[in-house]
């Protein structure tokens, strides 16, 4: 088992063994994330090649992002024993894009694109296609700036509308579950990477929607997040919630 969590000195990634019943003894792979009372990242998820990728957020230091030196502000790609693959665009370094804000959500569609949910400032939120190396423009851009060197949103939203939290890819579909936007966003994948017009399901019937994932029996499973200080708690809060598209 693999989990992201915040420290007194920073943001890590640490590994449990677990045998069926219990885990064992947290052993940090990746240490040195930078950490605050804000913006610090923590999705982490496996993609196609079996190697670990970590969002992280600039903790309110807004040059880290472009800081490539830096931890912060990223998507990281590391080995399960934390090393560095050999094939990362700079083999000495765990950073596979950079110019992030607060990423939080990563998935693969069924071609391995690996597309993540970026939160925005004030304007716009963003759902990005991640490229190795990429420059996602933060904070010289929020949203699309169609600028050279920095790679635009594929889809962005207002942040009434979204602040996209966990995302999903299951049965040709991205899934994106919004937070202020109170709403779960089914968001089609053509064959070639196109994105469908993305469609609002459960819109304010649950509040604040925090994770969606797919479960193996073929539903989808997604999370309230009402309680965390900025939503409304309804009877049964918090909950997972199941449905089956």
């Amino acid at each position: 088992m693999f989990a992201y969590l915040t420290t007194g000195q920073d943001n890590r990634v640490v590994r449990m063994g677990f045998d069926g019943g219990a885990l064992g003894e947290q052993s940090p792979i990746l240490t040195g994330i930078p950490a605050a009372s804000v913006h610090d990242g923590g999705r982490i998820a496996f993609g196609p090649d079996g190697k670990l990728y970590v969002a992280t957020g600039e903790s309110g230091d807004r040059d880290l992002s472009q800081d490539r030196s830096s931890l912060g502000g990223k998507i990281l790609r590391i080995n399960p024993d934390g090393s560095v693959p050999s094939d990362n665009p700079d083999p000495s370094s765990p950073v596979w894009s950079f110019g992030h804000r607060n990423i939080q959500g990563l998935a693969w569609d069924s071609a391995g694109r690996l597309w993540a949910t970026e939160y925005g400032a004030n304007r716009l939120d963003e759902l990005n296609l991640i490229q190795a190396g990429g420059n996602y423009g933060w904070p010289m851009a929020e949203g699309r700036a169609d600028t050279s060197g920095l790679i635009d949103p594929v889809i962005q939203w207002g942040t009434d509308d979204a602040s996209p939290s966990g995302l999903a890819y299951f049965g040709g579909s991205l899934w994106v579950a919004a937070l202020r936007g109170q709403r779960l966003y089914q968001v089609p994948v053509g064959g070639d990477g196109a994105l469908g017009e993305p469609v609002s399901l459960f819109t304010g019937q649950y509040g604040r929607l925090r994770t969606v994932a797919a479960a193996p029996d073929g539903t989808l499973w997604f999370t309230t997040s009402n309680r965390d200080g900025r939503g409304s708690p309804r009877d049964g809060d918090d909950r997972i919630l199941s449905f089956r598209p």
